[in-house]
């Protein structure tokens, strides 16, 4: 099954952007995933092709119009359709690994980028857009945002990485961020690869990896530690 993202944006120009390159631009090249990028101006019905207007009850920029992007959504999303709809915005739940597993197994995405003040909340509500936030801070619109959703998702579906254990053992797989990693040289600038990595014992490597894990998620994210049962 292909997974089928559909972007609608303003700058349909910024796909496949990155998303072109590397692993995900080999696996949209073979068909592993697809992606269009609908422009929204394309579903305004003025001469102007207006996707914005003044926010009811005053205040500063424009918000998205709800008849321009309903046009745009029932288009590109008929009824039937099984993927779930996205709008990236900042008051949006934050997108966590468990959520792009999640969409990975799925069948796709329809993803909304937002732009100016935001979207009209009553097309929100009709066509039941999922808000998604990828941080704490304000971007100039969705679109980047979109494609940090996508790559964080296309890595994860079936043969795109080389090596599937390779998504397993990063950070927030196991609720932890990931342990230090070293290679060759031995030794760098009289920094040498700590010994139990070179001991050839498993079992003590993957001890040292998880005390690692524990101690940078509770210097750095101790907010992730709070469901973890940490070895003793």
């Amino acid at each position: 099954m292909t997974f089928k993202a559909s972007v609608l944006t303003l700058y349909p120009e910024m796909f496949p952007g990155g998303l072109g390159l590397s692993l995900a631009g080999r696996a949209l090249e073979v068909g592993t995933w697809s992606l269009e990028a609908i422009q929204i101006r394309d579903f305004a019905s003025d001469r102007h092709h207006t996707v914005d207007d003044t926010p009811a009850g005053g205040g500063a920029g424009m918000v998205m119009r709800a008849d321009v992007l309903a046009k745009a959504i029932d288009h590109t999303s008929p009824s039937g359709d099984p993927r779930p709809r996205l709008l990236m915005s900042p008051r949006g739940k934050p997108l966590t690994q468990a959520h792009v597993r999640e969409l990975a197994g799925g069948p796709g995405a329809v993803i909304v980028c937002g732009r100016f003040e935001g979207v009209d909340q009553r097309l929100i509500e009709a066509r039941g857009l999922e808000e998604v936030s990828i941080g704490d801070f304000i971007l100039s619109g969705g679109e980047p945002a979109a494609l940090v959703l996508l790559d964080a998702v296309v890595r994860l579906l079936p043969g795109v990485m080389g090596n599937a254990v390779s998504g397993e053992e990063e950070s927030f797989e196991n609720g932890l961020l990931e342990h230090p990693h070293y290679t060759r040289p031995q030794e760098f600038e009289g920094r040498p690869i700590p010994d139990v990595l070179v001991s050839g014992n498993h079992k003590k490597i993957a001890a040292w990896r998880r005390a690692e894990s524990e101690k940078l998620t509770r210097e750095r994210r101790p907010d992730l530690l709070a469901a973890q049962p940490l070895a003793k």
